[in-house]
């Protein structure tokens, strides 16, 4: 059938290339007993593609029934296919007929197949390649004559890798894949599509179609139409209804479309290997602490590489800082909050030093009396050196003035 007769019978708008080369595979398949899975986003209209199959087959005298995969619940669609037996669950006080036996001889369209659980998943599968299937609460296997068209708004390959959907099914519905242009894939459609939108509800409501200037067409074809033909039938009809005026210009077709970001790039489902085990404040603040576990110990490396030459270390800044950290005992217990609930305070990590060789991964050896004495030595040049002054002495050591009299007190030092 030609696809010009396909358009008039079934009443689709648009010149579209990709729109044109979707109905012409829909009507070569028609005529087989294919499996055919029709891919597509929200709104773009694969129920009348699956219309077009059946109407256009050997099957078009015979029951053609749509069923909405993701509207029935995961614990009736089992049932709702196959039929039950009666007494096979609570409720269910009379056997009942399933889609595959009520449909028998005709097309069952199975719309968001993504949706179906995977045990009823490995059901379809067995109907689709020995066209067998059992009742649930029976064990006598029943035939069935059904041409499955299937629909998807989700990728189904990327799915299968996830492990939501079977990947023999998947290639067993793809046989012959008919994939639906979303509306902005065919912007030269958009125009025609809300034209005869607007005429129809002109006539539907007893009142004059609104036409659009030239800017408030440019802005309807720009417009991303994330709810595709659905959305911009939904916009000519509340136009066409609100609307004070039927000359529509740029910002009176403005108010009626939703604003948007570009929210049509892909979203990334999960964040990559490195921080995805901290996707919440607790983990967060944990990983802060190893951080800053690991910061310690490499400043108690240079803590150490530095006393091994203290000639010149009282100059060096980097020291004193260290030394500070160590006078006060590298972290003071501090207690954190998440949501005002106070959590255990982080506890002091005391520094303390040995030979070179005995370091450890982490640094951790008993103290050294060697380092005490040399901790005192510096205090002494310290306090010399500025005639006392406990302020002066530990600015020049790095230390704050309180830590300087409780080391003055530990070491029995007299200024």
């Amino acid at each position: 059938m030609e696809i010009q007769s396909i358009k008039n019978r079934f009443r689709i708008i648009g010149n579209s290339p990709i729109l044109n080369y979707a109905l012409q595979v829909s009507g070569q398949v028609a005529a087989t007993d294919l499996t055919v899975l029709i891919l597509g986003e929200s709104g773009v209209g694969k129920e009348i593609f699956s219309q077009i199959i059946h109407s256009l087959s050997s099957r078009k005298h015979n029951p053609f029934i749509a069923v909405n995969c993701g509207a029935i619940p995961e614990g009736t669609i089992d049932s709702e296919l196959f039929g039950h037996e009666k007494g096979s669950f609570t409720g269910a006080v009379d056997a009942r007929k399933g889609y595959f036996e009520t449909v028998n001889g005709g097309t069952l369209f199975l719309d968001e197949i993504g949706e179906l659980p995977l045990g009823t998943q490995a059901r379809l599968l067995r109907v689709l390649e020995a066209g067998e299937y059992i009742r649930v609460g029976s064990s006598k296997v029943q035939k069935t004559d059904v041409r499955v068209v299937a629909a998807s708004n989700k990728d189904l390959l990327q799915q299968v890798q996830q492990g939501k959907f079977r990947e023999d099914l998947y290639y067993r519905l793809s046989t012959v894949p008919i994939r639906v242009p979303s509306l902005q894939n065919r912007k030269e459609d958009i125009h025609l599509l809300f034209r005869k939108f607007a005429v129809d509800f002109a006539e539907k409501y007893k009142t004059d179609p609104v036409q659009l200037t030239e800017d408030a067409k440019n802005l309807l074809i720009n417009y991303p139409w994330p709810g595709n033909v659905r959305e911009l039938k939904n916009i000519a009809e509340q136009i066409s209804v609100l609307a004070k005026e039927k000359q529509i210009d740029e910002n009176e077709l403005n108010k009626f479309l939703q604003p948007y970001s570009n929210n049509r790039l892909p979203v990334l489902s999960h964040l990559n290997n490195s921080n995805e085990h901290f996707s919440n404040e607790r983990e967060i603040l944990y990983k802060l602490f190893f951080d800053m576990k690991k910061d310690v110990t490499e400043l108690k490396k240079m803590f150490f590489e530095i006393l091994q030459n203290p000639s010149s270390a009282p100059n060096q800044p980097v020291f004193n800082e260290i030394k500070d950290l160590h006078a006060q005992e590298i972290i003071q217990p501090a207690t954190m909050t998440f949501g005002g609930n106070p959590t255990s305070s982080v506890q002091s990590m005391p520094i303390a030093f040995g030979t070179k060789n005995s370091i450890q991964e982490e640094v951790i050896v008993e103290e050294s009396l060697n380092i005490m004495d040399k901790e005192k030595e510096l205090i002494i040049k310290a306090l010399k050196k500025h005639r006392g002054k406990r302020k002066d002495a530990s600015l020049d050591l790095g230390i704050s003035e309180r830590t300087l009299y409780r080391k003055l007190k530990e070491y029995n030092i007299e200024d």
